[in-house]
């Protein structure tokens, strides 16, 4: 499950759960590419919740879309990464940590407000 909804002018809210195959990749990027055209200095907040890797067909869509996907990307100041696994939380700061002009800051998921409290600032 990938689901994108539109949260005011520049956020989306993103919900990622369970296991993407190549069809729902390409379904759930081109979702995302559509929703979030528009946005300049956006906010993300992203719920992953019963994450599963992937399957290698998905992953093939998305190495594929890599050139579209950076530039989403840019389009993005702060997301908030709400997960359930400590490990998903630790890569979603490192990867903040690697893209220039992107703050990414982790929660666990019963922490929310916290996560609302700080995509607001700045």
């Amino acid at each position: 499950m990938f689901t994108v909804t539109p949260n005011g002018l520049n956020r989306v809210d993103i919900e990622l759960g369970g296991k993407l195959d190549s069809d729902a990749m390409k379904v759930a990027l081109d979702d995302l590419a559509e929703k979030t055209k528009d946005i300049k200095n956006g906010r993300m907040l992203y719920r992953v919740n019963d994450f599963q890797f992937p399957t290698l067909g998905a992953i093939a869509v998305e190495f594929s879309r890599l050139p579209k996907l950076l530039s989403l990307i840019c389009k993005f100041d702060r997301v908030a990464v709400l997960a359930d696994k400590n490990w998903v939380r630790k890569v979603s700061e490192i990867e903040g940590a690697l893209i220039p002009g992107l703050d990414i800051k982790s929660f666990e998921l019963d922490q929310e407000a916290e996560a609302e409290a700080w995509l607001a600032e700045g």
